[in-house]
């Protein structure tokens, strides 16, 4: 109640140097830490509502971190999966657990899933084995499997990569240096981290220049009101609405060309809880 504006309706304020792996960040208030993972959060989303006779947009990159990863450390079998339109996830569980695509049970895509995030964050076997309730042995068999299918993806972690995004914008970490082996060891996981999650934001910032230049040149009354990492919403009025998913989604996915394609899901609703 206390950030109510002028015009009755809430504004965030966005900050481009915040983060260091440039991500956007959202302040007084922070609308990209509106809870969606548990049942309960996600109701919150029918507090945001579209204007009257308007609808809202919501399009998000699918699986955008591991899309970044399969480009950066040239993984063929990663890079082959993405484009032929697999589920990750399955392909994953059936390579991790030497089994056909078809007997993956839903546990083991659910196990396979956390490595393949994981992974991305430079996860350990202990803190796999917590995430998904394993042994230790278990989840470092888990990732040596991993690993072993996804060469390109085990290079890419060794060799300590340059620390930059594909589009050049670098990251210093003096921790690398330390004496302090726990220091040096955060310095690793956010050396491997950065240049995905940073060429990521990358993406969805010339994402949101292209949209908003799209429906500019289209003479739209739709508008880009709010982004969420790799999510982008869009006020539309409701004879506008699917044109304007159109139009995010085409954006989206043609952002910028890597080895392995974008993909974008989005939806249309009258709060974002229906959108999403």
């Amino acid at each position: 109640l206390k950030v109510i504006a002028d015009d009755g309706r809430i504004h965030t304020r966005f900050n481009q140097v915040e983060t260091r792996t440039g991500r956007i960040s959202s302040l007084e208030p922070n609308l990209q830490n509106i809870p969606i993972r548990t049942e309960l959060g996600s109701q919150m989303r029918k507090f945001f509502i579209a204007g009257e006779g308007k609808k809202l947009v919501d399009a998000d990159y699918s699986q955008i971190e591991l899309r970044v990863l399969s480009d950066l450390s040239n993984d063929k079998n990663m890079i082959d999966a993405f484009n032929s339109g697999e589920d990750i996830h399955t392909i994953t569980a059936s390579q991790v657990f030497n089994l056909p695509v078809q007997m993956v049970t839903p546990q083991m895509r659910s196990r396979a899933k956390a490595v393949n995030f994981g992974i991305v964050y430079g996860i350990g076997a202990f803190s796999l084995a917590k995430d998904i309730g394993v042994s230790n042995k278990e989840a470092k068999q888990y990732i040596e499997n991993y690993l072993a299918h996804y060469s390109g993806v085990d290079d890419y972690m060794k060799k300590m990569i340059d620390l930059e995004t594909l589009f050049h914008r670098k990251r210093y970490l003096p921790e690398l240096a330390s004496s302090n082996h726990m220091m040096r060891a955060f310095g690793e996981r956010v050396a491997r981290n950065m240049p995905i999650q940073g060429t990521a934001a990358d993406i969805i910032k010339i994402a949101m220049v292209k949209v908003d230049d799209r429906l500019t040149k289209e003479n739209m009354k739709s508008r880009l009101i709010l982004q969420v990492h790799d999510e982008l919403i869009v006020e539309s009025p409701e004879n506008e609405a699917q044109r304007a998913l159109e139009i995010v989604c085409e954006e989206m996915e043609n952002a910028c060309k890597m080895k392995v394609l974008l993909r974008a899901d989005g939806k249309i609703g009258n709060t974002w809880f229906d959108a999403h």
